[in-house]
């Protein structure tokens, strides 16, 4: 996870970003916009935290506050025109990388390296109580 994160701060150098508004970003160009607590869930982080990370990007520029509908005290976050434009920049480099590290790896390779993820994480949110 280490090694994960150190290639994409790597990949942020020279603007702004930090790794922890970049996930927000990617949840906003994924989902669309999104609470607070629906980006936490999403990320599977701490409500409180993901505040922290949301206000920096706010902050920033990369994204705004819109009126939520559904709920007058959450508001909705969503992509600036800059963000939107930033994040497609990163999230393109990232599947450049990707597809060359993974260029020698079949598809039955990765099969199972996603299974064993998949079963490790299970384990550990048994351990920890973290259960969906």
């Amino acid at each position: 996870m280490q090694a994960a994160e150190a290639c994409a701060e790597t990949g942020l150098v020279g603007n702004t970003l930090t790794v922890r508004m970049r996930a927000v970003l990617e949840i906003l160009q994924r989902y669309g916009e999104q609470t607070v607590p629906e980006i936490a869930a999403r990320l599977e982080i701490k409500r409180q935290y993901v505040q922290v990370m949301c206000n920096e990007t706010l902050a920033s520029g990369f994204v705004e506050q819109r009126a939520n509908p559904r709920h007058k005290r959450s508001p909705l976050l969503a992509l600036t025109d800059h963000g939107h434009t930033l994040i497609e920049e990163i999230l393109s480099k990232e599947m450049k990388l990707m597809e060359e590290i993974g260029a020698s790896l079949s598809s039955e390779d990765i099969s199972t390296a996603l299974e064993v993820v998949r079963a490790v994480v299970e384990g550990l949110k048994n351990q920890t109580g973290e259960r969906e």
